[in-house]
């Protein structure tokens, strides 16, 4: 108790919390830059922290850590775009919002749920980091191999309606992820030849070519095609109360799904925001409207993004294991102030460690002062012309992916992906699944290979507690999305459908209205002013 009283008067000077605001202003200006990654503004900015106390430097590195996280959502729900690539799962639900009319609202939801999750995070660290330190020893190959398996699950899910369609963009993304050098044989695989591909076709890359060239494509299409595309309106930056309180729940739910997923070395954002958002999806009762623009999709993964920042530096320093790549390069800026990240940095020095976890409780909450003294600014973004936004947005979408390791191949990438992701759309292909199945493929390979050379070759691993847990979760999620397309299919029966063949002409002339009517209904179950509800139906219109 002690050392946490000492901590906390440390975190709390004006010195410390200036260098968190400043660390999370540079940390949103970067991330909501596609291409420049949190990891590479902490490498950038790592040399500054050489003159600083190790407190000062930590709390600089981990606002900027924090802030980019966030900022990663300002691009995707107003582009298309995932400004980081944990912000992959944001888009889902905040880009539909943002044609609805809805971007003010979706960046408020988003900032608030960034907020939430963070905040979460930081307690959930500063109160379990004992039993952290033994649940993260506890995962192995196997473990990793089912954790895979179950994410890879989530594909069924996010597919209803197109399950082969979802299933063909999973294992396209799988077949991307083994390019490059084999994880295990050290075999070069599917390079042709192609000297910078042997560290596989990059992520980032391959995700802003996916999204934003991709979107930026469309676009053009229909502005040569149609001729009267118009920017679209923010709409009102207000969350009613009313549904701020039906978010908690899920929010609170996502955070804690993160912040889990966070701990596991090798994991963070990416994935932990599609569970995320697939299990808050799977617990509610009106799933319709997931993937259409739903606020509580995007709560939930922009929640469970950001508590897994604190996540994922659970096992930095407690074990001196690195989470994910922004973790491996804090622990060299432990490392230059002269601190080991391990079990000696509690016995070495408690303070610190305590103040470091305390920072990932303030800085939550700086975060989104900040982001609220900006946010009406991002949303005007929404309001450039069509015919120079998505010009802009297709040069700073080759730029951002040149500049991540200074790589025309790169470049490359991300122009092929897009045309990828174009076709992709025009044919009904989820882009989602492929996103998935590029994250957690080198994670199911390595883990399956290792833990089969481990156990001499047998299977038996499957067996284990763990792996058998995330087993069950896995048919679940799998078996329930399967067991709702049988139903649909049985309840279509052939007088059903000569029913409905009667109605034919009747059906096609309402589906527009039938589509006004759901967000309409869905609109005023969140309690959303009637001006916001004008503004989705005035979008609509333009879009059609």
């Amino acid at each position: 108790m002690n050392d946490l009283l000492i901590a906390l008067e440390a975190v709390l000077s004006w010195q410390h919390l200036l260098f968190m605001l400043v660390g999370v202003v540079g940390g949103i200006a970067v991330g909501a830059i596609p291409g420049l990654t949190a990891t590479m503004t902490i490498a950038v900015l790592l040399p500054f922290t050489f003159a600083l106390n190790p407190l000062s430097g930590v709390c600089l590195l981990l606002g900027i850590y924090s802030g980019a996280v966030y900022a990663g959502s300002v691009p995707a729900i107003l582009l298309r775009i995932p400004g980081t690539p944990s912000s992959a799962a944001t888009l889902l639900d905040g880009y539909p919002m943002t044609l609805k009319g809805k971007a003010g609202q979706a960046l408020t939801i988003s900032l608030l749920a960034s907020g939430f999750g963070g905040l979460i995070g930081g307690v959930l660290l500063l109160a379990l980091t004992p039993v952290l330190a033994r649940f993260a020893l506890s995962f192995g190959p196997a473990e990793f191999f089912m954790l895979a398996v179950f994410a890879l699950t989530l594909i069924a899910s996010m597919s209803e309606g197109a399950m082969v369609k979802g299933l063909i963009s999973g294992i396209v993304g799988l077949l991307i992820a083994t390019v490059g050098v084999d994880p295990i044989n050290g075999v070069t695989r599917m390079t042709f030849g192609i000297g910078d591909l042997q560290a596989g076709l990059g992520f980032i890359p391959v995700l802003i070519g996916l999204f934003g060239v991709a979107e930026a494509l469309v676009r053009f299409e229909k502005h040569i095609r149609l001729r009267s595309a118009s920017p679209v309106s923010p709409g009102s930056f207000r969350v009613p109360g009313s549904l701020l309180r039906r978010l908690v729940p899920g929010m609170t739910y996502s955070s804690v799904i993160g912040f889990g997923v966070g701990v596991l070395p090798g994991t963070g954002g990416d994935i932990g925001s599609f569970i995320g958002h697939n299990e808050v999806k799977r617990l509610a009762r009106d799933k319709s409207m997931f993937g259409k623009g739903d606020p509580r999709g995007l709560a939930a993964a922009e929640s469970a993004n950001n508590a897994s920042v604190p996540g994922t530096l659970a096992p930095t320093l407690i074990l001196g294991i690195p989470g994910n790549s922004a973790a491996a390069v804090l622990i060299g800026a432990l490392t230059v102030h002269g601190l080991r990240p391990g079990p000696e940095l509690f016995s070495g020095s408690p303070d610190l460690v305590y103040s470091v976890f305390l920072a990932l409780v303030i800085i939550p909450v700086i975060m989104v002062l900040v982001g609220l003294a900006g946010i009406r600014s991002w949303g005007q973004i929404t309001r450039i012309p069509t015919q120079y936004l998505w010009p802009c947005v297709l040069a700073l979408s080759v730029v951002g992916s040149f500049a991540v390791q200074s790589s025309l191949v790169d470049a490359m990438i991300t122009v092929g992906a897009g045309v990828l992701g174009y076709f992709m759309i025009k044919g009904g292909f989820p882009q989602a699944p492929l996103v998935i199945g590029l994250i957690v493929g080198p994670l199911a390979e390595t883990g399956f290979r290792r833990a089969t050379i481990i156990n001499g070759g047998s299977y038996d691993w499957v067996l284990h507690p763990v792996p058998m847990i995330l087993l069950i979760m896995s048919l679940l999620t799998l078996g329930i999305p399967l067991l709702r397309s049988w139903k649909r299919r049985t309840a279509n029966s052939p007088a059903d459908q000569s029913i409905n063949d009667g109605g034919t002409d009747s059906s096609l002339g309402g589906t527009d209205n039938t589509a006004d009517t759901d967000d309409g209904a869905t609109a005023d179950s969140d309690n959303f002013s009637k001006d916001d509800d004008g503004d989705s139906r005035t979008e609509n219109t333009q879009t059609k």
